[in-house]
């Protein structure tokens, strides 16, 4: 016996009291270190003395695991079996064991001893396991409709406890009914670790609402729920339905590449079929499409498909092909001359409504008509006719020549009056030429829808008749004008100002002699007054003479 288990022995013979606790529990990892607290962490009593570790036995014996005195910084392992080297104890006293496994599913005590007292504290370790993996063994490659099919096995290996697993179809539990759903479950245990391997297996009978169905394996544990998908099962059947697809399914227009494509309902489809094509049977082996390459408007009809093995399931469909013929006179280049006329001729074929529009020169126009051909008809005309289908195009451009024709000849004095320009303007195709009789300077020409404009400044010094001639590979006009000289201009206008003076001062001067000479009659007329009246004032004598002389002195009075 050693030194503990005497003081133990005597003190429990001196009357020490001794008190057993109630059983916890720890839950620990498989394969981690597991952790067993002493009096769940409380401190330890002042007067404490020792504390040891022990644990129980399978044959119910108990067994020594380390004990740590008071005053002693190391621990003394008693244990001698595999505990030996996965014991230790912490700083607040707690069992620590390595490398957890099921074996370790035991009660362990710890038991405290002080001066006064001697308490013990069990507690019962669980040691758990996830699965290690979830997998599904013996897959189905397709299941069979209305005929029982085992789907697989599902296993959820080396778990403890072990785990449960269902079975689940679009993410709902399957229930079993021991008829189109029967599920099989096992469980075996590995005598060497005593963990624990679930498996569960699904026999599934399919109908078609299966098809794209998913069907999962759940597995269910304390750590952890893992679940795995399986890839939706091909369901297989004999076909009940065919069909005929026609390829491309926009409108088909002639010279397309066209693909007859029969399905039929079953799984696995059909591998050979038979094609119907304008009266001939074709079989067609490891496919189920038939090409016909650049189809012509003679194409169009009635078409079928049917099964290799069961001709009377066949389907058809009725092949529409698109064509427009458009036809354009004249097409190219055109020239005419003015005052021509062009007959124009379209031509449109097509299966359906045809849908006409024209351009010139990009805008959108109405049908032309060329009657009298002018300038203004020339232009790059477009004719395009479309169906829903199609569209063609047809154009020409039309070219309209003629001689040129001066419309104008003109002139007019430049701003700083020392120079003339002339102005001649003509009509014609192709661009025509100018030619001048005088010589010049600042020339500018432009030609713009068939009408030229050339002008050119000239210094006349004398009077001059300048001739325009205008030319191209068609013909040529003339026109003449007058230009008088800078010069003379001049002078004239400055004759014309002197002379406008002269007339101006002498008008002033005739109104000033008029004024004059009406001045000096008034004077003449008012001195003789006054004489006359003075003369008879002066002798002071009475006037002598009958009323005779008086009036007619009166009267010469008033007749000067």
């Amino acid at each position: 016996m050693d030194s503990a288990s005497f003081l133990l022995l005597a003190l429990v013979s001196a009357g020490t009291l001794f008190q057993v606790w109630g059983t916890d529990s720890v839950t620990a990892l498989y394969g981690e270190t597991i952790t067993i607290p002493c009096n769940d962490g409380a401190l330890a009593p002042e007067d404490l003395m020792f504390i040891k570790w022990k644990y129980e036995k399978d044959d119910g014996t108990p067994g020594d695991l380390l004990i740590k005195q008071a005053r002693s910084e190391q621990a003394t392992v008693q244990a001698t079996d595999s505990y030996a080297q996965r014991v230790s104890i912490d700083d607040k006293f707690s069992l620590l064991i390595t490398q957890a496994s099921l074996t370790d599913q035991k009660t362990f005590t710890c038991m405290v001893v002080s001066d006064a007292n001697l308490m013990e504290y069990p507690v019962s370790v669980l040691v758990y396991k996830k699965p290690s993996s979830i997998q599904i063994m013996d897959k189905s490659e397709a299941l069979q409709k209305d005929k029982p099919t085992t789907l697989g096995t599902c296993v959820a290996a080396d778990a403890n406890p072990a785990a449960t697993i269902t079975w689940k179809k679009n993410g709902k539990p399957l229930v079993a009914d021991g008829k189109a759903i029967v599920i099989t479950p096992s469980m075996k245990v590995d005598p060497a670790t005593g963990l624990s391997t679930t498996s569960s297996t699904l026999q599934y009978t399919a109908t078609k609402e299966d098809i794209g169905a998913v069907f999962a394996c759940s597995s269910t544990h304390e750590l952890s729920n893992q679940e795995t998908d399986l890839e939706p099962f091909p369901i297989h059947y004999p076909s009940e339905k065919v069909s005929l697809q026609i390829m491309p399914k926009v409108p088909i227009v002639e010279g397309d590449n066209v693909t007859l494509k029969c399905h039929a309902d079953g799984n696995p489809p059909p591998s050979s079929y038979f094609f119907h094509v304008k009266g001939q049977k074709m079989l067609v082996e490891n496919s189920d499409t038939y090409t016909l390459t650049a189809i012509s408007r003679e194409a169009a009809g009635e078409y079928k498909c049917s099964l290799a093995d069961n001709e009377k399931m066949e389907a058809s469909q009725n092949l529409v092909v698109s064509y427009l013929d458009l036809s354009l006179s004249p097409t190219g280049k055109v020239v005419k001359t003015v005052g021509d006329t062009l007959a124009l001729k379209m031509e449109k074929v097509a299966p359906g409504d045809v849908k006409v529009l024209w351009t010139k020169n990009g805008k959108m126009v109405k049908e032309p008509e060329f009657s009298q051909l002018t300038y203004a008809d020339a232009g790059v005309y477009v004719c395009e006719a479309s169906t829903a289908a199609l569209t063609r195009r047809q154009s020409f451009e039309l070219v309209v020549e003629g001689k040129p024709v001066i419309t104008s000849l003109s002139k007019h004095r430049a701003d700083d009056a020392k120079h003339k320009v002339l102005t001649c303007e003509a009509d014609g195709v192709p661009e025509p030429s100018f030619q001048w009789s005088v010589n010049s300077t600042n020339e500018e020409s432009s030609y713009i829808n068939g009408k030229a404009t050339h002008k050119i400044t000239v210094v006349p010094k004398v009077n001059l008749t300048v001739t325009c001639t205008v030319s191209n590979r068609l013909g040529e006009d003339v026109m003449t004008i007058n230009v008088s000289s800078v010069f003379k201009e001049e002078n004239g206008e400055k004759g014309s100002q002197e002379d406008s003076e002269d007339q101006a001062k002498l008008i002033v001067g005739v109104v000033a002699g008029l004024l004059i000479a009406a001045a000096v009659v008034g004077l003449i007329y008012w001195l003789y007054m006054k004489n006359s009246r003075q003369g008879s004032w002066k002798t002071g004598e009475k006037e002598v003479g009958t009323s005779e002389e008086s009036k007619k002195l009166e009267e010469n009075n008033h007749t000067v």
